[in-house]
């Protein structure tokens, strides 16, 4: 074989070569950048307490869960008035209450379990006196409306129990630090199928493939 031939062989093997390595190169940039957008969703899901606000919000006005003609849950304005238990003002003013509580600075401080249940007493408290004793300027002004006046209670005091709870002992400041670490450290998944050109094969005219493996 002449020598223009092999170096123009070899000069194709190291492109090859190269090509390939900036191939793996991309795709674990990429795949980097894939595991930290995941990190970040997983984060500002946790952490994002709105979902439960909306839940609430739609329970004080006593909206009704129904389904739409696209199959979609949807809250709808109740039929019977007596299932609306709070008028404007009573929503807005339980709502704040509830907006000091079910936030990222709750469940993101550290709280040992006895803290826990004197705070939640407490709010408990704090809720039936408020209430009772605004009770009709808050809008909850029939008998049949006081009827749900005790599930209501127990609803808002959960609610805000299960975010102190997330707080146990830095519980959720722990499960995000452990998350984020967990996907640092994944391995890379298996390569995906690119076009990688692959390694010449021995051949006779070829005497520098005779050494490969």
């Amino acid at each position: 074989m002449e020598e223009q031939e092999i170096e123009e062989w070899q000069e194709l093997e190291r492109e090859l070569q190269e090509a390939n390595r900036q191939n793996r190169k991309l795709y674990n940039a990429q795949m980097s950048m894939f595991g930290q957008q995941q990190d970040e969703n997983l984060i500002k899901w946790q952490l994002d307490l709105r979902e439960e606000l909306d839940r609430i919000y739609h329970l004080l006005r006593g909206h009704q869960i129904k389904e739409d003609e696209k199959g979609n849950i949807v809250y709808v304005e109740p039929e019977d008035e007596s299932l609306r238990p709070f008028n404007e003002y009573g929503v807005q003013l339980i709502m704040n209450i509830m907006s000091f509580y079910l936030n990222r600075n709750t469940i993101l401080s550290n709280y040992d379990e006895e803290t826990i249940n004197h705070k939640i007493f407490d709010i408990g408290q704090e809720l039936v006196d408020l209430i009772f004793n605004k009770y009709e300027e808050v809008g909850m002004d029939t008998q049949e409306k006081m009827k749900l006046y005790p599930m209501i209670i127990r609803e808002l005091v959960d609610s805000v129990h299960s975010a102190y709870l997330r707080a146990l002992h830095g519980g959720e400041r722990n499960s995000l630090r452990t998350a984020r670490t967990v996907t640092q450290n994944e391995s890379p998944m298996r390569m995906p199928n690119y076009p990688v050109v692959n390694q010449p094969k021995k051949s006779l005219l070829n005497p520098f493939s005779w050494f490969r493996s």
